[in-house]
């Protein structure tokens, strides 16, 4: 087998590089990949050259090296089949569907318990959307909802949506997505909620310039999320929430900015600005929870999403330039992306 991975070589630029898979070592497995899902919010971050060249890729994660000068390779979510086990490794690993935070790869090696079994129950796209779902899972837990909030989320892209899914199993008193784009807004509904509206219905000039939400629910809200991928959305969110309000900050924004305006309302008002990241537990949560318990929550609840409603394009691995560039001009028409390897 001719293996390969795949590295962002340059901006806007991805290749397939010959690599060579060894036999795993004694306490390792070989996976072979079937599908890797692409993070279109920080993958893009990486194609399009707006992280910080200096920054260390992950360093949470054993698989991922280095930092985000090219070139470099990046991915988190390959679904496979061990292959192959290490003398070692228990046999019974032998032929298990794993899932691994590993970048895109056509085979790779690794230790048993980095790697996550998939239960039968659950098809590959659902473990392939396994990091998706605890990143929303660790927004819920730092956005902390509480019964009767009204509650808005900027941004429906997948994260967004996986967010909106868990936050709908919440009493709110409302839950309304902001998207500019339909075909989202109508996946937004259809996930849990009560409405789904374009930033242009909610926004309107005011005299100073600056984006004013009209909706009195909206203006009033207890809670905003911000996952758009855009800073100017979080001076939206400003906008969107009232007196003693939360925002949490879920987007990466790397090196794109924008200005917020702090010098009217966000004081006074006393708006508290979160952020969020999943490669940490919010250290108040860390007594009942570590990073396993929010895995196994995540792995419940990807059960109870509906994956085939997000998966918009299933694309070889050999052509996964044109996954990229898909993503980086068609939005309008591409949601979820998965690399496929059955070639």
């Amino acid at each position: 087998m001719n293996d390969a991975a795949l590295a962002f070589t340059a901006p806007r630029t991805v290749e397939r590089r010959p690599i060579t898979v060894s036999e795993p070592a004694a306490d390792e497995v070989l996976v072979e990949t079937r599908v890797s899902a692409i993070s279109a919010g920080t993958e893009l971050l990486v194609y399009r050259d707006q992280l910080p060249s200096d920054l260390a890729a992950d360093e949470t994660l054993e698989a991922i090296e280095g930092d985000f000068s090219f070139p470099v390779e990046y991915g988190y979510a390959a679904v496979g089949e061990i292959r192959a086990v290490g003398s070692d490794v228990d046999e019974h690993w032998w032929g298990e569907t794993v899932f691994g935070f590993v970048p895109h790869r056509t085979r790779f090696c690794a230790r048993p318990e980095s790697l996550v079994r998939v239960p039968p129950a659950l098809t590959d796209v659902d473990a392939a959307l396994l990091p998706t779902l605890e990143t929303a899972t660790n927004l819920v837990l730092d956005a902390q909802p509480r019964l009767g909030e009204r509650v808005v989320v900027f941004g429906a892209g997948v994260v967004g949506l996986c967010t909106l899914r868990l936050l709908a199993s919440f009493p709110l008193e409302s839950l309304v997505v902001v998207e500019p784009l339909e075909h989202r807004r109508e996946i937004a509904r259809e996930f849990g909620a009560d409405r789904a509206v374009s930033p242009a219905a909610l926004a309107a000039e005011t005299n100073d310039g600056h984006a004013d939400v009209t909706d009195d629910a909206i203006g009033d809200a207890d809670l905003a999320i911000e996952l758009a991928g855009d800073p100017s959305a979080l001076d939206d969110a400003i906008g969107a929430v009232g007196y003693d309000a939360r925002i949490v900050v879920g987007s990466w924004y790397g090196t794109k900015r924008a200005p917020i305006d702090f010098g009217g309302r966000f004081h006074r008002d006393r708006i508290e600005l979160v952020s969020s990241q999943v490669s940490t537990v919010d250290p108040s949560l860390r007594g009942r929870w570590d990073t396993d318990r929010r895995l196994e929550t995540a792995l419940e609840w990807v059960a109870r999403l509906e994956t085939a409603a997000l998966v918009t394009h299933r694309i070889p691995f050999r052509d996964a330039e044109d996954a990229y560039e898909l993503l980086d001009s068609g939005p309008e028409s591409a949601l979820q992306v998965l690399l496929t390897y059955d070639e």
